[in-house]
């Protein structure tokens, strides 16, 4: 069983930046791969960003690339999204979740992952 928290979101303005962290417990955070995801009001939840259990490997949603970046620090078990130049169609609710070596499943799809945090609201006002 892992927990995950996500923290961080908020009110922007357009080309803003916010940096959400998510933070987890339970097993043995480097266990896992990480991705981000995101729901809008009446919207899929969306592929964001990926990162390996090492961090070596980063994968982005082309809509996010060259503005957001994803990161961990395995250390205090805790994943990260920079997100820079934001803009309103950015604006969801942001999930973080984990990714199982094992999983076979895409990872760009939400049944990729296993364990979801609670979602961290992010606007991004015009």
């Amino acid at each position: 069983q892992v927990q995950l928290v996500e923290s961080g979101g908020g009110l922007v303005q357009a080309g803003g930046s916010l940096r959400l962290s998510c933070a987890a417990s339970g097993r043995t955070f480097n266990d896992y791969a990480m991705g981000w995801f995101r729901q809008a009001p009446g919207k899929e939840r969306e592929f964001v960003a990926y990162i390996s259990r090492s961090g070596s490997v980063t994968n982005y949603a082309d809509s996010v690339k060259g503005r957001f970046t994803i990161s961990r620090d395995n250390a205090k078990n805790t994943v990260y999204l920079q997100m820079n130049s934001l803009k309103p169609g950015d604006t969801a609710v942001y999930y973080c979740a984990t990714r199982d070596l094992r999983k076979t499943n895409s990872l760009y799809t939400p049944n990729g992952y296993d364990y979801w945090g609670q979602g961290t609201q992010v606007t991004v006002s015009s």
